[in-house]
């Protein structure tokens, strides 16, 4: 299977870098272009006091995609310079369905993520983007899970 263009997906943590060096390694060894991705979570609400009212987006996501830009171009920094690489954000109500239709609108062929690990209560509590986007997506998912 070759790969021409590689989603690698974050959320900005620590935790999501640990997929960059092998995706990196993967767009190298295919000549693929890597697509950062960041999708800023916008969950609209009713206004206050107006429960009739459309529901609008909360007033910071506009700052949150920008400072989410600047991370973003940060973390690119760690992917080396011999790959052509770029940052895109997003926002969404639904980050696993926003990612997959990144890909699909902008012909990536491989969507590459972190995985946080998290089990039992917490997973249920939080759910899983990770298994979300296998769900929705229509490429192949690669996911890197937590060291034991």
């Amino acid at each position: 299977m070759k790969f021409t263009h590689i989603l690698l997906t974050t959320d900005l943590s620590d935790e999501s870098l640990r997929a960059f060096a092998p995706t990196a390694d993967l767009a190298r060894t295919h000549g693929a272009k890597l697509t950062l991705l960041h999708i800023v979570q916008d969950v609209p609400v009713a206004p206050h006091g107006a429960p009739l009212a459309p529901p609008v987006s909360a007033p910071d996501v506009g700052n949150l995609i920008d400072a989410a830009r600047m991370r973003l171009r940060e973390q690119a920094s760690l992917v080396g310079s011999d790959i052509e690489v770029e940052c895109a954000v997003s926002a969404s109500a639904d980050i696993a369905e926003r990612v997959a239709s990144y890909a699909h609108e902008n012909g990536c062929d491989l969507i590459t993520l972190s995985t946080h690990g998290r089990t039992g209560f917490r997973r249920f509590v939080l759910g899983s983007v990770a298994e979300a986007i296998l769900r929705y997506a229509h490429v192949p998912v690669m996911c890197f899970p937590r060291p034991e």
